[in-house]
């Protein structure tokens, strides 16, 4: 590729290298696209979830046989070169993905003995064993009765009795804690047991026997020692908690899921709480042949992907955020904006937006309309702001916007809505920055709560900017303060739900970009040289999701990324930079790793939650270089 654009044309006849890539990745594009308009591509997490699944199957005590030995296919294979199971592809054992999958593969019929498991068995004993797992793997055990409850946290029901005042209530924590918490905290209470036909037992990864353990519980700070001690306290006093209390307290929890069910979405739209949620209220009496059950049991089998003999099942599905990424892949894409696919597309969302559901976040906005979307086919009682701007952004760059002006308008006030103290947005919620939270038992994962964070607020902000609603003007202001404010010392921006920083700088730059910040600002200017520091030397960009742990390797990585490279050209493009080197040769890398106009690239390329959870968006490779290829050849024209 040698950058040639109109003002240097190809010879005649001739497709330019550049332009027959765009081209390709066009017609891939197009041909993914589903009748009614939408996109969605696989959304794959560790193996977690698909060890889950097969869990969740004996603790019902509904074996499926078939589809047990795919999903078993899929964790022998994803077992790592040393004994255990990663969080992503190249990353270090992670001891509780690794306990469920080798109980996984115990209850569908591995022998203990056998190579792989017993190298699963060394690996996980030589990191303390099951006791040290996290909360969510020692809540499993205790639920198949492979350890005492004493070995996890307390979480009576009563809870849900709380005031908003109080130091701890749900709408103080995330929307995926609340969800997975409420009818967890059912399961507890009530000490459920696994049906676990078989009676597999998993006592060999126990150092000490689960009934001598005495060191469950892991201590965080002096604020981690407090909550410990109530936690003590409150297990010691739970037998004296009223009868007529508990009933009250269960019914409450009980109401709760069912008015946030989500229809076959499912509650919460994500596998752990909907798992919880039909575990739950099979404990409250509900039968499965009651619609709400059977609704929700076909919410799990929806998340299933299956390729051979291979399966796994996905946390959730993306269709409204791989579609509004998708459009603006095309609408960057001369040949595509004003096409029909575009159109079809913007159809379907406008049909999805949330306008009239009362979500969890209304509780804390009265009186704010509602405007808009979640990330999966239904979720309506949780909205994500992040796709709301994606979607309204794109549905602004449309040539019909006129028409959509009413699905814009509502999505801008939604947000703007929702801007938190600090200038900032988070995904679900406002100020949901009860930090001290963290240190409670439950929270041993530390994602309990929903911060605002730079990625998230630089999608808001480029919205607000190409927008230019006068009244808009000082949420944009405060929102770009805190953009400058969350740059990091070495120029980059922190990736929450893309890896890494070179998500969150590409993220940032866009916005700046469209908010008229000039290149040679001198935020702009060290995320630049930052961005080209990173470039490797083939051309490509990639950074590794060990970067959450360690930032010193911050925009490194063993290998390029097509993903990573696309964030990259998209944000120094964004700065200026269309015709600086380093942005010819990251694009010669794309040209050069497509195949059949698209990219295939094995890295897990966003957190779930950094440190304890990480996803493959098996979209990223398809319409983020797609993306960049076009913003170059517009930049190079323009």
């Amino acid at each position: 590729m040698d950058g040639r654009s109109r003002d240097n044309p190809p010879a005649s006849g001739a497709i330019d290298p550049l332009e027959h890539a765009i081209r390709a990745a066009r017609r891939a594009t197009l041909q993914r696209q589903r009748p009614d308009g939408h996109w969605c591509h696989e959304l794959e997490s560790d193996c977690t979830i698909p060890a889950e699944y097969v869990l969740m199957l004996h603790y019902l005590g509904e074996r499926e046989p078939a589809l047990e030995r795919k999903l078993a296919n899929y964790l022998r294979r994803c077992q790592a070169a040393h004994g255990g199971w990663p969080l992503y592809d190249g990353g270090a054992m992670d001891l509780s993905c690794s306990i469920k999958a080798y109980f996984a593969l115990k209850l569908v019929g591995d022998d203990i003995d056998s190579a792989h498991m017993r190298r699963a068995r060394e690996a996980i004993l030589a990191r303390g064993g099951a006791a040290r797992a996290n909360v969510f793997t020692r809540t499993m055990l205790a639920l198949f009765g492979e350890l005492p409850w004493r070995g996890v946290p307390y979480m009576p029901i009563e809870m849900m009795l709380l005031p908003r005042w109080f130091p701890f209530h749900l709408l103080k924590v995330s929307y995926w804690s609340r969800t997975v918490m409420v009818p967890l905290s059912v399961l507890c209470t009530l000490k459920a047991r696994a049906a676990n036909p078989q009676q597999v037992q998993l006592r060999e990864l126990f150092v000490t026997p689960p009934e001598q353990e005495r060191h469950y519980m892991q201590v965080r700070g002096a604020l981690g020692r407090l909550f410990l001690l109530l936690d003590t306290i409150g297990r010691w006093t739970d037998r004296l908690v009223p009868r007529a209390l508990r009933r009250r307290a269960l019914r409450r929890a009980e109401q709760w899921i069912l008015a946030r069910r989500n229809g076959v979405g499912g509650l919460g739209a994500i596998f752990p709480a909907i798992v919880n949620a039909y575990e739950a209220l099979l404990l409250l009496g509900h039968g499965p042949d009651e619609r709400c059950m059977r609704e929700t049991r076909q919410a799990l089998r929806d998340l299933l992907v299956v390729h051979g003999d291979e399966a796994y099942c996905q946390p959730c599905v993306s269709p409204v955020w791989d579609t509004g990424l998708t459009c603006l892949a095309l609408e960057a894409d001369d040949g595509a904006a004003g096409s029909p696919a575009v159109a079809r597309a913007l159809d379907w969302l406008a049909q999805r937006q949330v306008l009239e559901a009362e979500g969890d976040w209304c509780q804390t906005h009265p009186g704010l309309r509602g405007g808009g979307w979640a990330f999966q086919y239904l979720n309506d009682p949780y909205p994500d702001l992040d796709d709301t701007a994606v979607v309204a952004w794109a549905m602004h760059q449309s040539p019909d916007r006129a028409a959509r002006a009413a699905c814009i308008d509502r999505a801008a006030d939604w947000l703007v809505g929702m801007q938190s103290r600090n200038g900032g947005f988070a995904a679900f919620d406002s100020d949901n920055d009860h930090y001290y939270l963290n240190q409670i038992p439950f929270a041993d994962h530390g994602a309990l709560l929903d911060p605002p964070t730079s990625d998230v607020s630089a999608r808001v902000a480029t919205l607000l900017a190409l927008l230019r609603r006068p009244g808009d003007q000082r949420a944009l202001e405060r929102v770009l303060a805190f953009l400058r404010r969350e740059q990091a010392d070495n120029g980059a921006w922190f990736g929450r739900w893309g890896t890494n920083y070179i998500y969150g700088t590409w993220s940032v730059l866009m916005a700046m970009e469209a908010a008229g910040v000039p290149g040679d600002d001198p935020a702009v200017r060290r995320a630049v040289d930052w961005l080209i520091g990173c470039q490797r030397d083939d051309g490509s960009w990639g950074e590794t999701n060990d970067t959450y742990f360690d930032l010193g390797s911050a925009g490194r990585g063993s290998r390029g990324s097509a993903a990573q490279t696309a964030w990259a050209l998209l944000g120094l493009i964004a700065a200026g930079e269309a015709r600086n080197p380093a942005v010819r040769r990251g694009v010669q890398w794309l040209l050069g790793t497509q195949r059949e106009g698209v990219w295939h690239d094995p890295a897990f390329n966003a957190p779930g939650f950094p440190r304890v959870f990480y996803l493959k968006y098996h979209g990223y490779s398809h319409y983020f270089p797609y993306w960049a290829l076009a913003r170059y050849q517009r930049a190079l024209r323009d």
